[in-house]
């Protein structure tokens, strides 16, 4: 089982050197309502990062699905799904750690930015391969901090079996993704000690030179793609 999440990982991003991804990330909106609620009664529901993973989670194959439309425009729709529901900056915060504190108020900001376009276009490039799976949501577990945990398994195709965990905090009234874990390995475990290598060498520019060139050359892709399929 593990060779098979490895392999997975390795598929989703293969644009870095060690393999980490989301099958099917996670997040949306919760009521204000209900947030006031968890937080006036000192517990955390549970419940609801629960049904937006199992909701987003067919949303996004429901666009795997669509046999009408192009591949751009299946990779669009699945990007959009990301970047509404990733939490960017939390998740750039816990990447990056202490060396957040290198950055400039407009590095960060840069970084933010080049980051989202990053995960958005890698998760829309490499998911839209997948077409046979679906998600079987296996429980939750509250973490440190109220956040929650949602463990799931992908049923199907060559992932079958395959244990991904979704951490997702309440930010201001809303559930987002800040990691995902597949069959142990974190989404940002590997990211940190990916971009710690390139800090400790070229420092924060050379990050955001990295990272804004992988998104051109991304966007180059998508465009010559769109306009090859009409």
């Amino acid at each position: 089982m593990m060779r098979c999440g490895r392999k997975l990982l390795a598929v989703l991003l293969c644009a870095l050197p060690v393999s980490v991804v989301s099958v099917v990330s996670v997040v949306s909106v919760v009521s204000a309502t209900s947030a006031a609620s968890a937080a006036g009664t000192g517990t955390v529901d549970t419940a609801a990062p629960r049904a937006i993973i199992q909701q987003t989670a067919d949303e996004v194959i429901a666009a795997l699905q669509k046999k009408d439309i192009s591949l751009a425009k299946r990779r669009s729709e699945i990007e959009a799904i990301a970047l509404k529901r990733f939490d960017f900056l939390t998740t750039a915060k816990l990447v990056l750690k202490r060396h957040w504190r290198r950055l400039s108020k407009q590095q960060r900001k840069e970084f933010v930015e080049e980051f989202r376009l990053y995960l958005a276009s890698t998760y829309g490039g490499r998911l839209q391969r997948y077409q046979q799976q679906t998600v079987k949501i296996l429980g939750q577990r509250v973490e440190p901090r109220g956040d929650v945990t949602v463990h799931t398994r992908i049923v199907g195709g060559s992932s079958d079996g395959v244990a991904v965990d979704y951490r997702l905090r309440l930010r201001d009234g809303r559930w987002r993704i800040i990691d995902v874990i597949i069959e142990g390995i974190s989404l940002v475990s590997n990211f940190r000690s990916q971009f710690a290598e390139v800090l400790s060498h070229g420092g924060p520019e050379e990050l955001l030179r990295r990272l804004h060139e992988k998104n051109a050359a991304t966007n180059a892709r998508s465009e010559a793609g769109s306009t090859a399929g009409g």
